[in-house]
């Protein structure tokens, strides 16, 4: 019994041990985390603001251009290339905002699972932690009420065997 209790008590020890390892990847995690997530804002919100920038300038050009195309016939050749190379532009800074997106979602969805695997451990541990601790405490209070019975017991034998000594002497003759 006492050795199963050491042997519950260094299992505890080892418990606590990577709980403690757990909470500290789980702090780490949200601290990664609240960083991926005030890039994201950072560089969403500057995406934004040059689509929408884009789309101004390609709205006034676009208006400027159509307004009297008497006037603007030598520029068309260079109004189109600037208009077509401003649409080229505000695509990659679509497709790059879409990527951010995507990249959020995946990291928010990556993080939310591995954050409730990381709870079920931890509950799955603590529960371990708090039913081997008991059971420790359990095996050495029996070790110690068995300890004390052996000590009693092994008292009354002595003074039996003293008492048994002590008749043998008196009924046995000696020659």
């Amino acid at each position: 019994m006492a050795a199963k209790s050491a042997q519950l008590k260094e299992e505890v020890a080892v418990l606590e041990t990577e709980l403690s390892k757990l909470a500290k990847s789980q702090a780490n995690m949200d601290q990664i985390r609240q960083e991926e997530k005030a890039t994201y804002g950072e560089s969403k919100a500057e995406l934004e603001k040059g689509i929408a920038g884009l789309q101004k300038a390609l709205k006034v050009l676009n208006e400027y251009y159509a307004k009297d195309d008497k006037a603007h016939e030598a520029a068309e050749g260079a109004s189109t290339g600037i208009i077509g190379l401003l649409e080229v532009i505000e695509a990659d800074f679509s497709k790059n905002l879409a990527q951010i997106n995507a990249d959020e979602e995946s990291s928010v969805a990556e993080y939310e699972a591995q954050s409730k695997e990381n709870e079920i451990e931890k509950t799955m541990k603590e529960q371990d932690v708090k039913y081997k601790t008991k059971e420790s405490k359990q095996l050495d209070k029996t070790s110690a009420e068995l300890t004390s019975d052996r000590d009693g017991v092994t008292a009354e034998l002595e003074a039996v065997q003293e008492y048994l000594t002590k008749i043998e002497e008196q009924c046995i003759a000696n020659a």
